[in-house]
């Protein structure tokens, strides 16, 4: 099985990079991030002609998530996630897909640091901790799949110095990002390359792309129930050269289960 996740930056401006995607990887689950797109402007038809079922969880001009299955049985298990009952972005999307627990989420970007932005993101990431650790304590195969907004080390950034009171690498939150792997989950990609330069996103701005000046931020969190299943993870680094594509790359893992 081979489960992905994508932060499109804009769905239905992105979509032949989309389902161009789709065709070639053939995935059996995607996680996609960033919308852009209310709940009646998403391409459902698009997707369901390329194979795939779709559940999602829209907001107008910002955030969205959904999660995509092919040929399998998709169920909606709650949409936003619990905790400040005053948070209406559209940032968690839940589904059961093979009796594995699917959870795509958005982190909040959280910056300019200090700032309410800031704030905002660790509050979400103590939210996330805490349901995070109620799906670990049922036992279940459960994957928190997504954009995390998180380099959780100096290996995840190029030139970390720059980036040092940036939001996403802030010692407050790779501490929030350390303290949930030691719930028990782990980093898909760590997991199989702990010493690798694996990056999933490039800026648009100063050929970051071009010269490899790129993030990691985009993760893959295994539950104990499944992380034996995992074989093998990547990034379709590639799909970031495609004309008009996402600032992000396509990011994968595959799992031994049965089809």
């Amino acid at each position: 099985m081979k489960i992905a996740t994508y932060n499109v930056n804009g769905i239905n401006g992105r979509l032949p990079v989309l389902l161009r995607w789709l065709e070639e990887a053939l995935p059996d689950i995607v996680c996609l991030q960033e919308l852009k797109a209310p709940d009646e402007k998403f391409p459902e038809q698009a997707l369901k002609d390329a194979g795939y079922h779709a559940i999602w969880n829209g907001q107008k001009s910002w955030n969205g998530v959904a999660i995509l299955a092919r040929n399998k049985n998709l169920q909606l298990i709650g949409k936003g996630l619990p905790g400040e009952e005053k948070d209406v972005q559209s940032r968690y999307i839940e589904a059961a897909v093979d009796g594995i627990i699917i959870c795509c989420l958005y982190m909040p970007n959280g910056n300019p640091y200090p700032g309410p932005k800031f704030d905002y993101k660790l509050r979400w990431f103590e939210r996330l901790a805490k349901h995070a650790q109620e799906l670990m304590d049922t036992g279940l195969p459960v994957i928190l799949a997504g954009d995390f907004n998180v380099m959780p080390t100096e290996l995840d950034v190029y030139k970390p110095e720059r980036w040092l009171n940036d939001a996403l690498f802030r010692t407050e939150v790779r501490v929030a990002y350390q303290n949930l792997l030691n719930q028990g989950w782990t980093d898909a990609i760590r997991k199989l390359y702990p010493e690798d330069v694996i990056y999933t996103f490039w800026d648009y701005f100063r050929n970051a792309y071009q010269r490899n000046a790129g993030l990691r931020i985009d993760h893959f969190l295994l539950s104990p129930k499944i992380k034996g299943k995992l074989i093998n993870a990547g990034v379709d680094t590639g799909v970031r050269g495609w004309e008009k594509s996402s600032d992000h790359a396509p990011v994968w893992i595959e799992l031994k289960h049965k089809k």
